[in-house]
């Protein structure tokens, strides 16, 4: 693992998603920047620019359950990506999580195995998710989920 390799989570600590993908970053020895986006918020350019990069819209990330989403009408035709990034900045939680981000990529790490993908190297298996079902065998090979 390269010094240079960093790792950031933007991580909601009441998701067991994101639990996940941290216990999974640290397991495989990473000390992750961990960003608690409930708690700090989030910017416009920030937003734009973790899309961007994940190559995704502000619709795709937009958390839909176990969030006001429906109560501000979002979920309704017809809303813009900066009506989105608007109430995402005024309503945090309205991000889905996590999103990792390292020098192989951003994405949003649902399912939590996704971030796999973004890691230079992985837990020591076996290696199981929070649930208890399998995420690495004991050959160090990925479990199909």
């Amino acid at each position: 693992m390269s010094a240079d390799f960093r790792v950031v989570v933007h991580h909601n600590p009441d998701c067991g998603t994101s639990r996940n993908v941290l216990a999974i970053i640290e397991a495989a020895g990473y000390a992750p920047v961990v960003i608690d986006y409930l708690r700090d918020g989030w910017t416009r350019p920030q937003l734009m620019a973790l899309f961007a990069a994940a190559g995704i819209t502000a619709r795709e990330a937009l958390r839909e359950t176990k969030s006001p989403a429906q109560e501000l009408g979002l979920l309704a035709e017809g809303v813009s990506e900066d009506q989105l990034i608007a109430a995402m900045i005024a309503h945090p939680i309205l991000v889905n999580r996590p999103i990792v981000a390292t020098p192989k990529g951003v994405r949003m790490c649902r399912p939590s195995e996704l971030v796999l993908d973004l890691l230079e190297r992985w837990p020591a298996g076996p290696f199981s998710k929070e649930d208890g079902s399998p995420l690495i065998d004991a050959a160090g090979k990925r479990v199909a989920s």
